[in-house]
């Protein structure tokens, strides 16, 4: 058995939100969309070559309440995608700046608290 691909699924109250901001931030195109009475409980994005998934779960910690998971993003401008993400309502853990190992990463926070870095070849 062969793994194909991996993608994170992240938990929130508010999924139109989180969409909205991952399709202005990153460029998401939404291609499934799983609902539940009328609601959408799960939305399935392709952002670049790579999937993420973000499901709606009223029990959901707050914005803030501990990194529940971290996202990498490999983007081919990381100062541009830093400066769409801070427009989109990003908070900045690190900004853009060449790492030692040959790459130019920052770090930022979604509007949930997500942590998410942007990394490209230096």
């Amino acid at each position: 058995m062969g793994v194909r691909s991996c993608f994170p699924i992240l938990s929130t109250r508010d999924l139109p939100g989180l969409v909205d901001f991952y399709e202005r931030a990153l460029g998401g195109v939404v291609e499934y969309r799983f609902d539940q009475d009328g609601r959408d409980v799960y939305v399935a994005l392709s952002i670049g070559g790579v999937k993420l998934g973000i499901g709606w779960d009223p029990q959901t910690p707050d914005a803030g309440a501990g990194d529940r998971a971290a996202l990498w993003f490999y983007v081919d401008d990381v100062d541009a995608a830093f400066e769409a993400a801070v427009r989109s309502g990003a908070a900045v853990e690190a900004e853009p700046a060449d790492m030692p190992w040959g790459e130019r990463v920052a770090r930022i926070r979604d509007p949930h608290g997500t942590l998410v870095n942007l990394g490209a070849d230096a």
